[in-house]
């Protein structure tokens, strides 16, 4: 049986999602670190402004991995890791450490998994504004 499958992501795709996600970011005067993965993890693009916070880089990668091993945004997962929350253990049990801070938004295409966006540098609402947009734009 043929499973359906979508159309990856591509180097192209990944550095319009960086565009658009930097514009939104610009827009409202917030530098921003952006970072691009595929369905397996690849990074296929990543953006770090030298005027954005240092930890910022690290940040948008964390919330990219988070929203792409749990194809979730991490704004939504914010509660379930607080004590007692079924996501409590799962930051210590996982080989890469996962950052539920708002900010990283999985990508999909034909109802698929293709990938995932994290942004970096802003406060956690507006990194997941700019990650929408940038997702938005994509589609």
């Amino acid at each position: 049986m043929n499973t359906p499958t979508a159309a990856p992501l591509t180097t192209h795709d990944a550095e319009t999602l960086v565009a658009a996600a930097r514009t939104a970011a610009e827009t409202a005067g917030v530098t921003v670190s952006v970072t691009v993965v595929d369905a397996g993890g690849h990074l296929l693009a990543f953006r770090r402004d030298d005027r954005a916070v240092l930890i910022s880089g690290e940040t948008s990668t964390r919330k990219a991995y988070t929203a792409l091993q749990l194809n979730t945004a991490t704004a939504d997962l914010v509660e379930a890791v607080q004590p007692g929350g079924p996501f409590h253990t799962l930051p210590t049990a996982l080989d890469r450490p996962l950052l539920f801070i708002a900010g990283g938004v999985p990508i999909h295409r034909d109802g698929r998994l293709i990938g995932a966006l994290g942004v970096g540098g802003g406060a956690p609402e507006q990194d997941h504004g700019f990650a929408t947009a940038a997702v938005e734009a994509l589609v």
